[in-house]
């Protein structure tokens, strides 16, 4: 069974068993992947349409901040739940010290030695955590390792 068929199967059982959450939340996955498949005019691979639910989670964290910022919490706890549903079909998230293992090989490979070289280290290293750990959560950390790198080769 496909990513795509998993997500209408449990959008199907959701709406059998009145769970409105989750039945509203796989609408709107199901309702982004088939525009993106429209758009590329074939059905998507479980990749893509894992990078679709990561891109829907990515855009209800900001919401989260949003509305935790806002003081509206009952928006917020709404949205963070829809991440919680969403989460249960993308694969599992890397540990942050295996991400700070990879950013350091990625560092190490394109012989990265400051803070300026973040987008080349960042080039080699997403590829490898794609839909596995959160963009802002990389680049915070490839930051810090090379921001220390930065420090000890200049002996600060």
């Amino acid at each position: 069974m496909t990513l795509s068929q998993r997500l209408q199967a449990d959008l199907t059982q959701a709406i059998r068993d009145r769970d409105e959450l989750r039945r509203d939340t796989l609408r709107m996955a199901v309702a982004a992947a088939y525009n993106q498949s429209k758009a590329a005019r074939r059905d998507l691979s479980d990749d893509e349409v894992a990078k679709v639910l990561a891109r829907e989670v990515k855009t209800r964290r900001e919401s989260v901040d949003a509305y935790s910022n806002a003081g509206r919490t009952d928006a917020a706890q709404r949205e963070q739940a829809e991440i919680e549903v969403l989460a249960r079909y993308l694969p599992s998230q890397i540990p942050e010290d295996e991400v700070a293992a990879l950013a350091r090989e990625a560092i190490a490979e394109v012989g990265a030695t400051s803070p300026r070289e973040m987008g080349r280290v960042m080039a080699a290293l997403m590829p490898r955590v794609a839909g596995r750990a959160d963009g802002k959560l990389v680049s915070s950390i490839v930051a810090r390792e090379l921001a220390r790198r930065d420090l000890s080769e200049h002996g600060h």
